[in-house]
């Protein structure tokens, strides 16, 4: 079964691309086998068990080269009819190069839905930062370092859009997929349901996916996803980093849960200081978090076309970072 398996999941192909990109000096992508994997995670142990999610679950592991990696399992059967495509987003990922980008290391195509092997990043996540740690610590990511965040991830949206060599719609931007190493670099992670684009498209239609909270509005009414539909998401994550609060709000019984609509209230009346997150608010910051709140504005703007690009954003946040 393993042989069907792999040549169902395109691992021949694979290989052929494999071979065909080592004489043009691209990375590669490493096929790993059942048993690697197996021995890597200790057959899958609960005790590997980094995180669970509605797509997969993804597994601590320790390679034979005493490198520790992040394996993730989907949930998710993979059509039979698409093997081209699969194996052409596996080479894809593999290309990506960026600093603020987690790295696909391999794959394994011996299992009926495909295993993905990720670089290990130790630190945990965003929102786990944000909204878990720091109520159990008293701990708190302060406003430069949460200013950095936002321009490593902003980076890795405007290289995936500009210059991949195949523009790349990430299309699930949200803080619990931003992992952050032990000195709190950020790293995008879960490609899960990105889609590839061609250079000469600037949409595309797709079933609507994501996640509620960070979900572009004009993409879930009409379908068409485009770069700014990731803007969107960004907005919403930049204001996570400016409040401290939740994208939404299950606990709450007022008017706003959606921190988006709360946030749009407050600068329609201009008491948009009364949200930002006061253990970050100081004299010497409250210029710097009011630029960023304009910015994040600009990225939450209804109308797509409105929104500014992931290059402009990066950009306007790093002058706020050389003022500071």
């Amino acid at each position: 079964m393993r042989a069907e398996y792999f040549r169902q999941n395109g691992g021949v192909l694979l290989q052929q691309c494999i071979c065909s990109d080592r004489d043009i000096g691209t990375k590669c992508v490493r096929i790993f086998s059942t048993t690697e994997l197996e021995k890597a995670t200790n057959n899958y142990n609960c005790c590997q068990i980094l995180g669970c999610g509605g797509e997969g679950t993804v597994y601590k592991g320790i390679l034979e080269d005493g490198k520790v990696v992040a394996i993730k399992k989907s949930q998710f059967m993979m059509a039979r009819g698409k093997v081209d495509q699969i194996v052409n987003e596996l080479v894809v990922l593999s290309q990506i190069n960026h600093r603020n980008i987690v790295k696909l290391i391999g794959c394994c195509l011996e299992t009926e839905i495909p295993l993905l092997v990720y670089e290990f990043i130790s630190g945990g996540t965003l929102h786990q930062k944000l909204h878990q740690e720091t109520k159990q610590s008293g701990l708190h990511i302060s406003w430069k370092d949460r200013l950095r965040i936002a321009i490593e991830v902003g980076e890795a949206l405007s290289y995936l859009h500009s210059f991949a060599s195949t523009p790349i719609f990430h299309r699930d931007v949200k803080s619990s997929n931003i992992l952050l190493n032990e000195n709190n670099t950020a790293k995008l992670a879960d490609f899960g349901l990105s889609r590839f684009v061609s250079i000469d498209e600037c949409r595309v239609s797709t079933a609507v996916m994501g996640t509620i909270g960070y979900l572009d509005p004009e993409y879930y009414n009409t379908g068409k996803l485009t770069e700014k539909s990731d803007v969107y998401s960004f907005g919403v994550v930049l204001l996570e980093l400016l409040t401290g609060r939740k994208p939404i709000r299950h606990e709450e019984t007022r008017d706003y849960s959606s921190l988006v609509m709360h946030f749009q209230a407050h600068v329609g009346s201009h008491n948009i200081f009364q949200i930002l997150d006061e253990r970050i608010v100081g004299e010497n910051n409250i210029e710097e978090m009011r630029v960023a709140a304009e910015i994040a504005c600009k990225c939450l703007n209804g109308i797509g076309a409105l929104r500014p690009t992931m290059k402009t954003v990066v950009n306007e946040l790093a002058l706020i970072a050389c003022e500071s």
